[in-house]
């Protein structure tokens, strides 16, 4: 399940992580009210669960009412990678001195936690070239471990104490609620030098979901969604039609980016998870199946604790039944890859080295 911006924040406030005034709404009456109760200058933020918002023109400064009337509704009218605006939300403008980005994932690979740092914060971490990794087990990241990432982020001072601070409070947070991703991007330095969180990403493991009622307020399930769950694995639907399927929640989600990038649309994200069998792999196509609007299925998966046969095989049984007639285009990595390969070499499946080839070759074959 991955939380809005807002309702990301809401957990970020709880654990003290420093962050800009702000107040969500779902319709322009609220939002006046907000808006007064906030005072201008304020940024207008589209709350939907993808990102390349400011590209789109989800994220708009408003200055006063005039300009509040104008934007409000056109950010709420948006679309974004087949998402539609679920909330609005207003949060005080930032006054910048320099951008960062940390995050925490789980890797499922690894079975540990890891750290992803950068100087550079507000572009895709994909993009970056300088990033700083570190596992951290499954525990807390200690102050020792705090202040080396902030060191090695070229942070000094009121700065890397403040990084310091909220890297554990992050650490905490992820690990308290047993999420697989938690991100901040961008960290900002502000011009007094405090360290802000202006945006943020949480991700929950589903598989420890029932250990927290306390994040059952966040979901917001169709019978499909809600079918998948049942299922064991995570779906959201979309409104595009190429199906993304792989297994991780960050892996789904940078896969669901690069293909909006390159052009296509995505028809759902589809993660399989770290427990995926043959039958709840079978059982996800089966919901795919139902998707009227998909069109091909884009497979970026890693095999760690789950093997790539597994996946295989599904597909196979999919074909065997006439369950699925579409195009498949497929990166497999990892566990059992090559016999995954030699499985598919004959199907409808079609197996590329890079997530890359995977993905010109999905949007050009849905056209």
């Amino acid at each position: 399940m991955q939380l809005l911006e807002f309702q990301a924040k809401e957990l970020f406030r709880e654990y003290g992580i420093n962050l800009l005034d702000s107040i969500s709404s779902t319709n322009i009456e609220e939002g006046r009210k907000h808006a007064k109760k906030l005072g201008y200058p304020f940024v207008i933020k589209i709350q939907v669960p993808v990102g390349g918002r400011g590209k789109a023109g989800g994220i708009q400064k408003c200055q006063n009412d005039d300009e509040f009337e104008i934007k409000y509704p056109q950010v709420m009218d948006l679309t974004i990678k087949g998402e539609k605006a679920r909330a609005i939300l207003l949060e005080k403008m930032a006054d910048i001195k320099k951008e960062l980005y940390l995050s925490i994932f789980l890797n499922r690979s690894k079975r540990c936690y890891t750290i992803i740092a950068s100087a550079e914060g507000g572009v895709e971490i994909e993009s970056v070239k300088n990033q700083i990794i570190k596992e951290i087990g499954l525990g807390e990241v200690s102050d020792e471990l705090a202040k080396e990432v902030a060191k090695e982020m070229g942070l000094e001072g009121k700065h890397a104490e403040g990084v310091a601070d909220t890297l554990k409070k992050l650490s905490k947070l992820t690990i308290e609620k047993e999420a697989e991703l938690v991100e901040i991007n961008p960290l900002a330095i502000m011009q007094d030098d405090t360290i802000m969180a202006l945006d943020g990403k949480f991700v929950t493991d589903d598989n420890s979901n029932f250990r927290h009622p306390e994040l059952e307020k966040y979901q917001e399930k169709t019978a499909i969604e809600e079918q998948a769950e049942k299922s064991g694995f995570s779906l959201v639907e979309l409104d595009g039609d190429i199906a993304v399927v792989g297994n991780g929640a960050g892996l789904v989600m940078s896969t669901l980016d690069m293909l909006s990038d390159n052009g296509g649309k995505p028809a759902c994200f589809l993660d399989v998870g770290g427990g995926a069998t043959t039958e709840s792999v079978y059982e996800a196509l089966t919901l795919i199946s139902k998707l009227d609007r998909v069109k091909g299925i884009l497979v970026n998966l890693y095999g760690g604790i789950v093997k790539t046969t597994v996946v295989a095989e599904a597909f196979l049984k999919a074909y065997e039944d006439n369950l699925i007639d579409l195009p498949v285009f497929a990166r497999l990595k990892g566990t059992e890859s090559e016999k995954a390969k030699e499985m598919l070499q004959n199907s409808k499946t079609k197996i590329f080295d890079s997530v890359e080839e995977a993905i010109n070759s999905a949007v050009m074959g849905v056209k």
